[in-house]
């Protein structure tokens, strides 16, 4: 279990962490040295959708970077991608499936957390979700633009991390989530995705979606990133593998935990399965 530590305060310091005013604070892009600027900029890449064996684990897995593997719960894949991600020095989180306003249950997959549940299941399955994904130390939204709109529902899902030492990431597929102001209430350190790469599955948007990266660290000290295995596994990883070497002109790669003010904690609880 995570120690306790100013719990309001952290979590709104780890929400800073993306705020334009904070990166605004350092020195302007054009003004600093190449290698100055790399160390005060900070990508951290996540990839959506492991533990389905899906086109393009192999490939995330080789990018040559450190980044972190969101793991579905239950899949035929799950705990051989998060053994596989965290062997090789990457963060884990949970992929948790949450119900979209619109689209198919068969996107969710098993154990999704559906506002229709009662507050004992919506827990259980969260629980349930922690125990099958081997070494994972955060979780995010998988869909959820509904789920991550109902407070009953997050309140559970956010009170179930605080009382598991993980932290969570708002992939922010809806612009109602109520996760910045229930996490806050909990004292839940909680991050944020800053840019979709590929929910368009060509060459073309992703290299675009990539500079939006390259645009925003002109405003902020840290970008989130969420990419994905599956249909465009292949697509954003070659993309990616192309552009890290420019990035890291411009900016440091870092792990989801490292932008959290407890990272040296969250490192050595990561050692071990649960």
């Amino acid at each position: 279990m995570l120690r306790k530590i100013g719990v309001l305060t952290l979590a709104a310091a780890v929400w800073m962490i993306g705020s334009p005013a904070l990166g605004a604070a350092a020195a302007k892009p054009d003004e600093a040295p190449a290698g100055r600027l790399a160390a005060s900029r900070h990508i951290a890449i996540v990839i959506d959708d492991f533990g389905n064996g899906m086109k393009g684990t192999g490939e995330m897995l080789r990018l040559p970077v450190k980044f972190t593997a969101a793991v579905m719960p239950f899949l035929p894949t799950t705990r051989r991608d998060a053994e596989a991600a965290h062997v090789q020095g990457h963060d884990v989180i949970i992929h948790l499936p949450m119900e979209p306003n619109r689209g198919k249950a068969s996107w969710l997959g098993p154990g999704a957390i559906l506002t229709s549940l009662p507050d004992q299941e919506i827990r259980r399955r969260v629980l349930a979700a922690i125990e099958n994904v081997p070494y994972a130390i955060g979780m995010n939204n998988h869909m959820g633009s509904k789920a991550t709109s109902d407070e009953r529902v997050m309140r559970i899902v956010l009170e179930v991390c605080k009382e598991r030492g993980l932290f969570f990431l708002d992939s922010r597929t809806s612009s109602r989530s109520v996760v910045p102001q229930v996490a806050q209430e909990l004292g839940v350190p909680i991050l944020r995705n800053d840019v979709f790469l590929d929910e368009v599955y060509t060459h073309r948007h992703v290299s675009r979606q990539i500079s939006v990266v390259r645009k925003e660290l002109l405003k902020r000290a840290a970008c989130v990133v969420i990419g994905h295995v599956g249909p465009p596994g292949l697509i954003t990883s070659g993309e990616l593998k192309t552009a890290i070497p420019k990035l890291q002109a411009e900016a440091t790669f870092v792990r989801l935990s490292e932008l959290l003010p407890f990272s040296g904690l969250l490192r050595a609880q990561s050692s071990g399965k649960r």
